[in-house]
C-alpha cells in the first residue's frame, strides 16, 4: 500500500508480518460469531470492542492519546496533511510502550505484537473506502473513537479538532470526522448499516445558532443514526462485569452478566443479552414486544424507596448527562507572557537624585528598578527553563527554586522587620508562622526529593539485568525473586512519596495564596489610612535613597511570581490539570 506525506511517497517495508497479522485479527474476530447478532447496532459495537480489546485500546485513554499526538508533532501538522506508515506506527509503537510502563508486572503487554494488530486494523480501515488516504485527521478520529476513557472526554477532544480558534463548530470539520469514524463499522464489514447523507449534520444542529462545546454535547448524546455504535461501545464496557442475580427467560441460565432485558408486556420474562441479541424467544412473549435495558440491579426495596422519594419530591430530577464546561476555559499561567525577559528601561541612580522630585518619588523609582531587576530575574529563569527544560540538570534547577522562594521569604521579613513603611499593620505573629511552616514544607518537599532519588538509583540497580540471567542455578532464580519483591516495594514508596509531595504542593500554594490576600487587604487598609490622614508628614529628607530603597515595599510586591515558580516547580504530579489543560488548549493537539 502506498501513502502520502508532503508529496513524497513510502512503501510498507515489512508486508509478509502485516498482512498477516492483518489476517490473524480478522481469523479472531470471526472465531467470535458475532455475525450472529440480529441487531446491527449492537453486532457493530461489539466487533469494535473486540477489537479495542484485542489490541489493548481499551488500556489507553484520551489523554495518552494526546500526548502521544503532541510528542509525534503531529498537533502542528494540518488535518487534511498526509502521513506516512512509518510515522503512524512510531505514534502507535509510542502509545504502547508507555502504556507498558505503567502496567503492573503482573498484567504485562507485548507493545509490538499490539502495534502490528492496531496500525494493520488502522489501514484497513482506510482501504475499506474508495479514493481515501491516510491522513492526520483520520489518524486521530481513529484513535479517539477506540481508546479508553470516558465519552465525554473523548466529545470534547473531538470538537477540539473540528471547531474553529474561537470555540465554534464548524459543519464541514463535523461532515468530515463523521465520515473518518464510518470507516470504522466499514472495516468489520457493517458499512451498510450506517446510511451517511450529506445534510445529515445539518438537521441535528441549528443554523441559526453558533454552536458552543455544552450545545454540542447536548445534541450529541442523542447521536445521529451514524453514529449510535459509539455511546453503545461504551455502554458495553461498562457492564461487562455487572452481574443480575435473575435467571433468563429463555435459556434458563442461573444469572446474568452484562445487559438485562425485560419486556413492558409480558410481566416477569426477562431475557439475557446473548438471548436478546439473537432474537431468541418463548412462550407467549412475540419478537415484536418492546423491551427495557438494565445495566444494573436493584433490589425490590431499592426500587420501592425510589418510587416514594420520586413522589414525595424527595429525589431531585435525573442529573444532566455531561457536567456544564465554560465556553472559554480559563487558560495556566504563563511568566514569560507577564514577566519581560528583559529588565525594562528605568532611570538610573544618578539621573534620579539629579532631579528636582521630592524623596518620596525617587524611592518608588529605586523600588521599582528594583522589582524590575528581580523580575527579569525570574524571567530569564522561566525562559531557560521554557527552552532546554531537559537541559537543566534536576537538582540543580530544584535547588535554584529553594533558593528563589528563600529569597522572597527572607525579603519580606526584612521588611517587616525595618517597619519602613508606617501604613501597614501586619500582624507579624501570624505571617511569622506562615512564613515558619512554609520553611517546614520547603525542608520536607527536599527530603522527599532525596528519598525519591535514592530510590529511583535502587530501582535501577535492581532493574539491571543479571550477567547469569539465563543460568537455572536455584539460588539465583531465588535471588531474582526477591530483587522482583524488593522492587514492587519501591515503587510503593516512589508512589506514596510522590502523593506526599502533592499534598505538600498543595499546601504550599495555600499559604502563598494566604499571604497574597493577606498583603492585598493590609495594602487597601494602608490607601485608606492615607486617605484619611492627608496630613502624614513625609519620610525625613536626610535619608538618601540608596539606604531606603531596599526596604521599601509596595503592594504591587506580590508573591505571584513565587505561585507561578512553585505551581511550575510541582507540575509534574498534578495530573488532572495537565489533563483538563490538554482538551482546553486552543493549539489542537
Amino acid at each position: 500500500m502506498v501513502m502520502e506525506e508532503g508529496g513524497q511517497t513510502e512503501r510498507r517495508g515489512d508486508p509478509l508480518t502485516g498482512g498477516a497479522a492483518r489476517r490473524q485479527i480478522l481469523v479472531e474476530l470471526a472465531d467470535q460469531n458475532l455475525d450472529g447478532i440480529c441487531l446491527s447496532t449492537y453486532r457493530t459495537a461489539c466487533k469494535l470492542r473486540f477489537i479495542q480489546k484485542r489490541c489493548n485500546l481499551h488500556l489507553i485513554d484520551i489523554y495518552n492519546v494526546i500526548e502521544a499526538v503532541r510528542d509525534a508533532g503531529l498537533n502542528a501538522v494540518e488535518l487534511n496533511a498526509g502521513i506516512s506508515v512509518t510515522r503512524l506506527e512510531n505514534l502507535v509503537s509510542s502509545l504502547f510502550n508507555q502504556l507498558s510502563k505503567r502496567l503492573p508486572t503482573t498484567h504485562p503487554i507485548k507493545p509490538r505484537e499490539s502495534t502490528v494488530l492496531f496500525v494493520e486494523f488502522i489501514l484497513a480501515a482506510i482501504e475499506s473506502e474508495p479514493e481515501s488516504r491516510l491522513t492526520v485527521f483520520s489518524v486521530k478520529a481513529i484513535l479517539s473513537v477506540l481508546c479508553g476513557g470516558k465519552l465525554v472526554d473523548k466529545l470534547r477532544y473531538v470538537f477540539s479538532q473540528v471547531s474553529d480558534s474561537s470555540g465554534v463548530m464548524v459543519l464541514s470539520k463535523l461532515d468530515h470526522f463523521l465520515m473518518e469514524a464510518l470507516k470504522l463499522p466499514s472495516a468489520v464489514h457493517e458499512r451498510p448499516s450506517f446510511g451517511y447523507t450529506n445534510n445529515m449534520v445539518r438537521s441535528c444542529f441549528p443554523q441559526q445558532k453558533r454552536v458552543m462545546l455544552n450545545m454540542f454535547l447536548d445534541i450529541i448524546s442523542d447521536p445521529p443514526p451514524c453514529l449510535v455504535w459509539l455511546p453503545l461501545m461504551h455502554r458495553l464496557a461498562n457492564v461487562e462485569n455487572v452481574y443480575h442475580p435473575v435467571s433468563c427467560s429463555y435459556c434458563r441460565s442461573n444469572g446474568m452478566t452484562g445487559f438485562r432485558y425485560r419486556c413492558l408486556r409480558c410481566r416477569g420474562y426477562q431475557l439475557c443479552q446473548n438471548c436478546f441479541w439473537h432474537g431468541n424467544a418463548n412462550g407467549s412473549h412475540g419478537s415484536q414486544h418492546q423491551m427495557k435495558e438494565h445495566s444494573s440491579w436493584k433490589s425490590p426495596a431499592t426500587k420501592l424507596g425510589r418510587a416514594l422519594g420520586r413522589t414525595l419530591g424527595c429525589v431531585s430530577s435525573r442529573e444532566p448527562s455531561h457536567p456544564v464546561y465554560p465556553e472559554e476555559p480559563e487558560r495556566t499561567l504563563n511568566l514569560a507572557n507577564i514577566v519581560p525577559s528583559q529588565p525594562i528601561a528605568s532611570p538610573s541612580p544618578a539621573m534620579l537624585l539629579s532631579s528636582s522630585a521630592p524623596e518620596s518619588t525617587k524611592s518608588s523609582l529605586a523600588t521599582a528598578q528594583r522589582m524590575n531587576e528581580e523580575h527579569a530575574l525570574i524571567a530569564a529563569y522561566v525562559n531557560r527553563l521554557q527552552r532546554s527544560p531537559r537541559s537543566i540538570p534536576i537538582p540543580s534547577r530544584q535547588d535554584e527554586e529553594h533558593k528563589l522562594i528563600a529569597r522572597y521569604t527572607s525579603r519580606l521579613a526584612e521588611t517587616e522587620s525595618s517597619g519602613v513603611i508606617p501604613t501597614r499593620s501586619i500582624n507579624f505573629d501570624v505571617n511569622k508562622q506562615k512564613r515558619e511552616l512554609i520553611a517546614q514544607l520547603e525542608s520536607k518537599n527536599r527530603e522527599i526529593l532525596a528519598e525519591i532519588k535514592r530510590l529511583r538509583s535502587e530501582h535501577d540497580a535492581v532493574c539491571q539485568p543479571s550477567p547469569e540471567k539465563g543460568s537455572t542455578n536455584p539460588t539465583l532464580l531465588a535471588e531474582l525473586r526477591l530483587l522482583r519483591q524488593r522492587k514492587d516495594e519501591l515503587e510503593q514508596r516512589m508512589s506514596s512519596l510522590q502523593e506526599s509531595r502533592r499534598e505538600l504542593m498543595v499546601q504550599l500554594e495555600g499559604l502563598m495564596k494566604l499571604l497574597k490576600d493577606e498583603e492585598q487587604r493590609q495594602a487597601a487598609q494602608a490607601a485608606g489610612s492615607a486617605h484619611a490622614f492627608p496630613s502624614r508628614p513625609s519620610p525625613s529628607p536626610g535619608r538618601s535613597v540608596g539606604t531606603a530603597s531596599p526596604q521599601m515595599y509596595s503592594p504591587q510586591d506580590s508573591l505571584a511570581g513565587v505561585g507561578g515558580n512553585v505551581q511550575e516547580a510541582f507540575a509534574q504530579d498534578d495530573g488532572r490539570e495537565e489533563e483538563e489543560r490538554l482538551l482546553n488548549g486552543k493549539d489542537r493537539g
